[in-house]
C-alpha cells in the first residue's frame, strides 16, 4: 500500500534528525528576525470597513486629509450653571492647561460652539490632538489627560473629565498589550500543567508546548513579512495566539501519545514512530488541511480585518502541522524512551488509568453502545435545547460602553457626556467630494444639509463644517440622537443618508457624499456580515464535507461529521446568546449582559469551530477505521476507537478549553465572547459529541458507515495510508461476537 505524506515526512525526519531539528530552529529564528526587521503593516480604515464608510475613508485618504483625533473635556456642576463666572473660569483654566501641553490642534470653547447642555449645567470643551495619524495622537494624549486631571484636582466641587478617540485609543492599546501578555503568561503554563498530568513526565509535557510556541513565533514573523501585501491587525495576532497554541499543542499531543502507546504495546522505537507517523501524523495532516480550508472561508467576507485573521490563522496552522510532522519525529527519534524523563510519580501512576480500561469512559460508552438510538435522541435533544436561545440572538457592533468592563472610568465619562449631549461623542460625518467645493451652489447645499438635518428631529446641534478648498472636499459632523447602535441612531442615520443628503449636496452635479461615523460603521458592517454569512457557511460546510469524503472515502462519515459539527456550533451560539445578550451567568466571568452579541463573532466562531472540531473527529474516526480495517466489527471498532482515544482527546480538549477560557477572562467584551464561545463549543464537542453522539450514530449505521457509491470511486485519497501492524491481542475478525469487545 502506498505510504502517505505524513508517514514519508516522519520517516525522513527520523533518518535526518539533526537536519530536521536545526532546520526548524533556523526557520523559526529567520522568520522571527526578518518579520521583526520588516515590521507589520496594519489594516487601514478604508480597508477595515465596507459600504459608505469605506468610501468616505478612501476620499479622505486620496485627498491626503488626515482626520485628527477628536477629544472633549466635560465640565459639569450640579450647583453652578455654565453661565456663572466661576464655571466659566474653570472652563478657561482647562482650555489654558490643554493648550499649554503643546499637544493639541484646534480648540473650541463651548461658549463659541454652543456645546452647553439643555439644563445649562454641563459644557463640552472640544479640541483635536496633534499628530499625523491616530497612533501619534494616542502618543500625545497622556500629557493632555494629565493636564485635565490637574485641573480636576484643583476643583473637586466640579466634574472635569476627558473623553475622546485618542484617550479611548490609549486605553484599548494599553489594555490589548496587558491582556495579550496575560493570555500568553496564563495559557502557556496552563497548557504545560495539563500536559504534565496527561503524560506524567516533564520532558513529554514540555515538547508540545515548545513546538507550539516556536510555531507561533515563526508564523508571527511570516505574517509581518507578508503584511505589505495583505495587511494585518491586532485582532489577527490575538486569534493567531489563540488558535496556534491550541492546535500546536493538540497536534503534538496526538502524535506523541500514539508513539508512547505503541511503545507500551511492545513495539520497538522505530516501529512505534512509524506507526505514529502513519496514523496520528495522517490525522494531523487531514485536520490541518480542514482548518486551513475552513479559515479560507473568511476571505469571502471581503473585509480586510477578517482576511487578516484568516491569513494569520492559516499560517500558524500550516506552521504547526509542519512542526508536528517534521521536527517532532526527529526529536522523538533522538530522545527515544528518554521522553519519559522527569516523571512525577503520582501523576505517572494516575496516567495509567486513563487508557482503554478507564472506568469513566467504560461507564459512559457501554450504555451508549447498548442503546444507541436512545442515546442519540437524548443527546440531540439536549444540544438543541442548549442551542434554542440562538433564535433570539441579536448582533451589533458593540459600543464603547458595552466593550469595556463595568465600572471603567472612561465608560462612566462617556455615559455622562452621552446623557448631557446625546450623540455628540461620536457624530455622523458626511464627507462631501465636489467639483468645486467653494462654489456658491455648493456653499448653499452645505448650509441646507445642516439645517435640513436638524429639521428632521432625529439629529441635533451643534453641527460642524470643515472645508478643504484645495482638495474640493468638505466634512460635516452631525450628532445623531440615540446611543450609537440603537434603533433611534439607526433611523437617524437612514434619514440622513436617504433623505437629507440626496435633497441637499446630493443634488449638485458631480458630487458624492458618503456618510461615515461609528453608527454608520456598525450599520454597514452588520449588513456586510449578513450578506456574507450564507456564502461563508456554504463554502465551509461543502469543503469540510469534501475533505472528509476524500479522507475516509465514505459518504456517511462525511455527512455525520458535518451534522455533528453543526450541532456543537449551534450549542455554542445558544450559550453565547444566553450569557452575553441576556446576562444569564454573566457575573461568573466578570461581565454583564450587554443586549447583543458582537456582529462578527457568530461567523468567526463558525469558521474556527468547524475547523478545530475536525481535530477530534479525524483523530477518533481514524482510530475506528484502523480497527475496522484490522477485522473488528463496526460496533467493536467504535468501542475500541473511542476508548483508545479517550485519554488523548480529553487531554487535548482540556488544553483547548483552558486556553480559550483564558481569553474569556480578559477585559474587553469581544475577547470574552470569543473565548467563552470557543471554550463551550470545544467542551461540548469533546464530551457530548465524541463520547455519545458519534459512537451512537456510527453504531446505528453499522457497515453503512463505510459506504461509498461506485460512481464516486474515482475520488482521490486526501492522504495515503500505510499498513499498521495490530497491537498484540487485537487480531479480531468481523465474524466474532461483538459482545466480546463491547463490554
Amino acid at each position: 500500500m502506498k505510504q502517505g505524506i505524513a508517514a514519508t515526512m516522519g520517516a525522513w525526519s527520523a533518518r535526518h534528525r539533526k537536519t530536521a531539528v536545526f532546520g526548524w530552529l533556523l526557520f523559526v529564528v529567520l522568520a522571527a528576525y526578518l518579520g521583526g526587521v520588516h515590521g507589520s503593516t496594519k489594516v487601514t480604515d478604508s480597508e477595515s470597513m465596507p459600504g459608505q464608510v469605506a468610501r468616505a475613508a478612501k476620499i479622505l485618504d486620496d485627498a491626503g486629509i488626515k482626520s485628527p483625533a477628536g477629544e472633549t473635556v466635560l465640565v459639569q456642576s450640579g450647583a453652578l450653571a455654565a453661565d456663572d463666572a466661576s464655571f466659566k473660569a474653570v472652563v478657561e483654566q482647562v482650555s489654558a492647561a490643554v493648550r499649554g501641553t503643546g499637544k493639541v490642534g484646534e480648540l473650541h470653547s463651548p461658549y463659541d460652539t454652543g456645546a452647553i447642555s439643555a439644563d445649562r449645567h454641563s459644557a463640552l470643551l472640544q479640541f483635536t490632538l496633534a499628530g499625523e495619524d491616530r497612533e501619534k495622537a494616542v502618543e500625545n494624549v497622556p500629557a493632555v489627560m494629565d493636564a485635565v486631571a490637574a485641573v480636576q484636582k484643583q476643583h473637586p466641587e466640579l466634574l472635569v473629565e476627558e473623553f475622546g478617540e485618542a484617550s479611548a485609543g490609549k486605553w484599548f492599546n494599553d489594555q490589548f498589550t496587558d491582556d495579550f501578555a496575560r493570555a500568553e503568561w496564563t495559557a502557556v503554563p496552563l497548557a504545560l500543567g495539563i500536559l504534565l498530568v496527561a503524560f506524567g513526565a516533564l520532558v513529554a509535557a514540555v515538547l508540545p508546548v515548545v513546538l507550539a510556541i516556536t510555531a507561533f513565533v515563526a508564523a508571527s514573523g511570516l505574517v509581518a513579512l507578508s503584511s505589505g501585501m495583505l495587511h494585518t491587525s491586532n485582532d489577527a495576532s490575538s486569534v493567531m495566539l489563540l488558535v496556534g497554541l491550541a492546535v500546536g499543542v493538540d497536534y503534538c499531543l496526538f502524535y506523541l501519545r500514539r508513539e508512547r502507546e505503541e511503545r507500551a504495546a511492545g513495539h520497538d522505537a522505530e516501529t512505534a514512530l512509524r506507526i505514529a507517523a502513519a496514523t496520528s501524523g495522517r490525522a494531523v495532516l487531514v485536520s490541518g488541511i480542514t482548518v486551513v480550508v475552513a479559515m479560507a472561508g473568511m476571505f469571502l467576507t471581503g473585509i480586510a480585518t477578517f482576511k487578516a485573521m484568516s491569513f494569520a490563522t492559516i499560517l500558524v496552522v500550516i506552521t504547526a502541522v509542519l512542526g508536528s510532522l517534521t521536527v517532532l519525529p526527529a526529536l522523538l527519534s533522538m530522545l527515544g524512551d528518554r521522553v519519559e524523563k522527569g516523571r512525577v510519580p503520582f501523576l505517572h501512576r494516575l496516567r495509567r488509568g486513563a487508557g482503554e480500561g478507564s472506568r469513566f469512559w467504560n461507564a459512559v460508552l457501554t450504555p451508549v453502545l447498548r442503546r444507541p438510538l436512545a442515546a442519540a435522541v437524548l443527546a440531540t435533544a439536549a444540544l438543541l435545547a442548549i442551542a434554542s436561545p440562538t433564535l433570539t440572538m441579536h448582533t451589533a457592533n458593540l459600543t464603547f460602553q458595552q466593550q469595556l468592563p463595568k465600572g471603567n472610568a472612561l465608560v462612566a465619562t462617556s455615559q455622562r457626556i452621552q446623557d448631557a449631549f446625546p450623540g455628540s461623542p461620536s457624530p455622523a460625518t458626511v464627507v462631501v467630494k465636489a467639483r468645486d467645493i467653494s462654489s456658491p451652489e455648493m456653499t448653499q447645499a452645505l448650509a441646507d444639509l445642516q439645517s435640513r438635518a436638524l429639521a428632521t428631529g432625529r439629529m441635533h446641534g451643534p453641527t460642524s463644517l470643515t472645508v478643504h478648498a484645495e482638495q474640493n472636499v468638505a466634512t460635516v459632523d452631525i450628532p445623531l440622537y440615540g446611543s450609537g447602535n440603537d434603533t433611534a441612531s439607526a433611523e437617524a442615520l437612514k434619514a440622513l443618508r436617504e433623505q437629507v443628503v440626496p435633497a441637499t449636496v446630493g443634488k449638485v452635479p458631480g458630487t458624492e457624499a458618503p456618510v461615515t461615523g461609528s453608527t454608520a460603521g456598525s450599520v454597514d458592517f452588520n449588513r456586510q456580515m449578513s450578506d456574507s454569512m450564507l456564502p461563508v457557511f456554504g463554502f465551509v460546510v461543502v469543503f469540510a464535507f469534501l475533505l472528509m469524503l476524500c479522507s475516509f472515502r465514505s459518504v456517511s462519515i462525511a455527512v455525520t461529521a458535518v451534522l455533528l459539527n453543526l450541532l456543537s456550533v449551534g450549542a455554542a451560539y445558544g450559550v453565547l446568546t444566553l450569557v452575553f445578550q441576556h446576562g444569564v451567568g454573566a457575573s461568573l466571568i466578570g461581565t454583564a449582559g450587554v443586549g447583543a452579541v458582537e456582529s462578527w463573532i457568530p461567523l468567526f466562531l463558525f469558521v474556527i469551530l468547524f475547523g478545530l472540531s475536525m481535530d477530534y473527529h479525524v483523530f477518533v474516526v481514524s482510530r475506528i477505521k484502523e480497527a475496522y480495517d484490522r477485522g473488528l466489527p463496526t460496533r467493536a471498532a467504535v468501542a475500541h476507537g473511542i476508548r483508545s482515544t479517550a485519554g488523548v482527546v480529553t487531554s487535548a480538549a482540556v488544553i483547548m478549553v483552558g486556553v480559550f477560557a483564558v481569553f474569556g477572562t480578559l477585559s474587553m467584551q469581544v475577547m470574552k465572547q470569543m473565548g467563552v464561545g470557543l471554550a463551550v463549543a470545544v467542551l461540548i464537542d469533546a464530551t457530548v459529541i465524541r463520547a455519545v453522539l458519534l459512537p451512537a450514530a456510527m453504531s446505528l449505521l453499522g457497515d453503512r458507515n463505510w459506504y461509498l457509491p461506485r460512481w464516486l470511486h474515482w475520488l482521490p485519497r486526501l492522504e495515503g495510508e500505510a499498513p499498521v501492524p495490530a497491537p498484540a491481542g487485537t487480531g479480531a475478525h468481523r465474524g466474532r461476537g461483538e459482545h466480546e469487545l463491547v463490554g
